[in-house]
């Protein structure tokens, strides 16, 4: 068992796992995670510094130790079962999809490392114009509900983890420009009464590109995933009612 009880000070390290190929790749899901293993070794060691893995995978539903039978696709698609905490969701074409690596040293706890990820994509969306937060007793980072269009709070990136040997594995999917109906197939994240959405979706004009904003991601994960303290960004006053578990 690890005893080291300090961040290690090495700066992030980030891959693009087939984003800036030319043309770009799509990264299959379980070679992706065989991989993700073999940085995680690297990383909890000490040999590796922290990384962050930014990718887009082919069309694949992914389901968290907590996903519920009525959870599943409605049309029995197949679905890969992983070890990662929070529930089912899917994966795609016009999907970020990063998988922070970090080692989290004691008095670190998973909840604070969370809230960093959720932090960071807040950032990064303000980055681009648009005001995200938390909803209290969800996960994940979503749009506030504006009553004037009729719309409800909108989730547009998800979270799902797992730590072993106080490193963590999995992580984020930011909706770019996702084809939001392979969601409603699925009762995503166990989440019935809120809905998805994307930057496309929620932005004026085109959506930027997958590797454009992985990019405008660096500088905010570098700073939170250095476990440094900082000021985090408050929920949104009127949540929704909580449905279940979070993703």
């Amino acid at each position: 068992m690890s005893t080291r009880s300090t961040a290690d000070p090495r700066p992030v390290a980030f891959q693009y796992l087939g984003l800036t190929d030319d043309p770009p790749q799509l990264s299959e899901y379980v070679p992706t995670w065989e991989y993700q293993r073999e940085v995680h070794a690297g990383v909890a060691s000490g040999e590796l510094p922290p990384q962050v893995l930014f990718v887009e995978h082919p069309p694949v539903y992914t389901a968290g130790r907590r996903t519920e039978p009525q959870e599943r696709p409605f049309d029995g698609t197949p679905v890969v079962d992983v070890d990662r905490g929070g529930k089912i969701t899917w994966h795609g074409p016009g999907q970020l999809v990063g998988y922070p690596i970090v080692f989290l040293p004691r008095g670190v706890g998973v909840v604070d490392y969370v809230r960093r990820v959720e932090e960071a994509l807040i950032r990064m969306l303000a980055d681009y114009g648009l005001a995200t937060g938390r909803v209290d007793g969800r996960t994940g980072v979503w749009l506030g509900a504006d009553p004037a269009s009729g719309k409800g709070e909108r989730k547009i990136a998800s979270i799902g983890i797992r730590v072993s040997r106080q490193t963590t594995m999995h992580g984020f999917a930011l909706n770019v420009s996702t084809d939001m109906n392979w969601f409603d197939n699925i009762i995503p994240c166990g989440i019935s009464d809120a809905r998805m959405t994307s930057m496309a979706a929620e932005l004026d004009g085109p959506a930027p590109s997958l590797v454009g904003v992985a990019q405008a991601m660096e500088p905010h994960l570098t700073e939170l995933l250095a476990l440094l303290p900082y000021q985090r960004a408050a929920e949104f006053s009127a949540p929704v009612a909580v449905s279940g578990a979070v993703g």
